[in-house]
């Protein structure tokens, strides 16, 4: 609930600090005593929109501070921790506005965003003039009350989450659709492809060593040539393999005359020996090689020309041709398969589906009873109100499947009939001002104990109504005011008797004028107000007795 709040240099107010207490405060006052701008200055706070006007003449910004007390157990405070802001069960909001109309806003000494400013403070107070009733001309927030009435918050969670897999899924199933429908397309060519590329069997490393074996037989005659000449220096008469045996002989012979460097010598003319017949052996090797070759120029040339034309149709590498063989034969294998995909996929949304539609029927049965029960209870209301001819009906019509969401399949909207006769039609169409005062008035009375925000403002509801009437609207403000704070800016002294804390706003000052808020805390001070909200500017004897005898009523109840 709001406990203070502190306003500077907003319009006629220098400086302004006010404390409230739980149940009915009213504010009375003459007309433009400044009973408005305290409105403002809320909602400076609230996030509303800042303007430059606001700010005090010869000042250079105007701030607003506004400390609330919250439950720790409440959404509010869940919302306030995931933000990563200090919490503990005082909240404070604090509004600048400076000469240009720019404005910061801050919450517990942290600096926030307008728009979280907005949310968290929905959370806290809601506003209810005689021509801005919180969206009740908006039907979409009649599915709001009503779920609230019917303590359906939980379950529109819930099916917001059955929803959103359902839509998931239909999704998944439609991209998997238009995907095998491409592929069902293509299905022909890769198939073409891939035997293609069975026959053309491309190896890995082949493009390479056809280029290589190409280059050989290009060059196999002067090839051969070279070999045959250095097989001759290796192995004829004057060879190096008959040079390096007869020299072995040679040192052997001589080797008691020589010495032990013979040995040395010895083991080296073996190994040299070695490495020429190693070196021969691979000449003769080569050189069958050649003679056995029987693969012409004109074969290479056409598979080299097979494979890289391949490769350019696939827009590859030839050397990825193997790969890409691999990867067109998992593409066909996945169309084969798509059958099965599709069937999972369908059967989840079958699934999905279902479970959406279960929660969403039970839903509505229990909307369509908690309706019924919102009727009568809104009708008895209305009598007192002067509204005993209204007739007040919550419409439930089930929508199409295309029109379906995360509140479930119902279109929900508070249909009023305000003359006898006449047909029942939007609420927001066909009541008036005041009349739509008094049926949020009468809503918020049935509806006393749900909705999030502690502390609700009226302004001037009771504008255009006196005597039974107003008083009924008094009665009801102090009843809704048993279960949440209630703040009403009114003329009525019908409604002012009724308060639990009462302050009057007056203007002051001769060269500065400034607005003043007393606190009247005592009955005589009571009593001389709601004389002169009775009577006027000239208060009678009889006014007074009146403004007794309506508190006295206000202190039997």
């Amino acid at each position: 609930m709001l406990q203070t709040l502190h306003i500077s240099n907003v319009v006629l107010i220098d400086s302004l600090t006010l404390d409230f207490n739980t149940g009915l405060c009213a504010l009375t006052g003459e007309t433009g005593a400044g009973k408005s701008i305290l409105l403002d200055s809320l909602g400076l706070a609230m996030g509303a929109r800042s303007e430059a006007r606001l700010v005090r003449k010869g000042a250079e910004q105007a701030s607003v501070t506004a400390t609330f007390h919250i439950n720790k157990s409440s959404f509010l405070y869940s919302m306030l921790s995931e933000q990563g802001l200090s919490t503990s069960d005082e909240l404070i909001l604090r509004r600048i506005v400076k000469q240009d109309g720019k404005s910061k806003a801050w919450i517990n000494d942290q600096p926030v965003s307008i728009t979280f400013l907005k949310e968290v403070a929905a959370c806290l107070v809601e506003y209810h003039g005689q021509f801005e009733t919180h969206g009740l001309r908006d039907p979409e927030s009649h599915g709001i009350m009503l779920d609230s009435y019917a303590q359906l918050t939980t379950d529109i969670r819930v099916l917001g989450t059955m929803w959103r897999a359902w839509r998931q899924a239909e999704k998944a199933l439609k991209t998997a659709i238009k995907h095998a429908d491409e592929a069902q397309e293509e299905e022909e060519y890769l198939r073409a492809c891939l035997d293609e590329l069975y026959i053309l069997a491309p190896e890995q490393g082949e493009e390479s060593m056809l280029i290589e074996l190409r280059q050989r037989l290009k060059n196999k005659e002067a090839i051969v040539q070279a070999l045959k000449t250095a097989q001759k220096h290796l192995t004829s008469d004057k060879g190096a393999d008959n040079a390096l045996v007869q020299t072995t002989r040679i040192l052997d012979r001589a080797q008691d005359k020589i010495g032990e460097s013979v040995e040395s010598m010895m083991a080296q003319l073996d190994i040299a020996l070695d490495n020429v017949r190693e070196v021969t052996n691979t000449i003769d090797t080569l050189m069958a090689d050649f003679q056995e070759e029987d693969i012409s120029q004109e074969i290479l040339d056409d598979r080299l020309y097979a494979l890289r034309s391949e490769a350019r149709k696939h827009n590859c590498l030839v050397e990825e041709l193997s790969a890409k063989r691999e990867e067109i034969a998992q593409k066909l294998s996945q169309i084969e398969s798509q059958g099965d995909i599709l069937s999972a996929l369908n059967k989840e949304v079958l699934e999905t589906k279902k479970k959406y539609i279960s929660l969403a029927e039970k839903m509505r049965d229990k909307r369509i009873q908690a309706g019924k029960k919102l009727d009568h209870l809104i009708m008895e209301e209305l009598i007192p109100l002067k509204l005993e001819k209204a007739l007040f009906f919550t419409d439930i019509t089930l929508l199409e499947e295309e029109k379906w969401g995360a509140e479930g399949i119902d279109q929900i909207q508070f249909l009023v009939s305000t003359n006898p006769g006449a047909n029942l039609e939007p609420l927001g169409k066909i009541a008036s001002g005041g009349e739509m005062a008094r049926f949020m008035l009468a809503l918020k009375v049935v509806l006393a104990e749900v909705g999030e925000a502690n502390t609700l403002v009226f302004d001037e509801v009771d504008a255009g109504i006196g005597g039974a009437t107003a008083d009924a609207v008094g009665e009801r403000l102090a009843r809704l005011a048993e279960h949440k704070q209630i703040l009403v800016v009114t003329h009525s002294p019908q409604v002012a008797s009724k308060a639990s804390s009462h302050w009057i706003v007056s203007k002051g000052g001769e060269h500065n004028i400034t607005t003043n808020v007393i606190s009247l805390t005592n009955n005589t001070q009571r009593q001389e107000e709601i004389a002169r909200m009775l009577a006027g500017a000239q208060i009678t004897d009889e006014a007074r007795a009146a403004a007794d005898k309506l508190l006295g009523v206000c202190r039997k109840h």
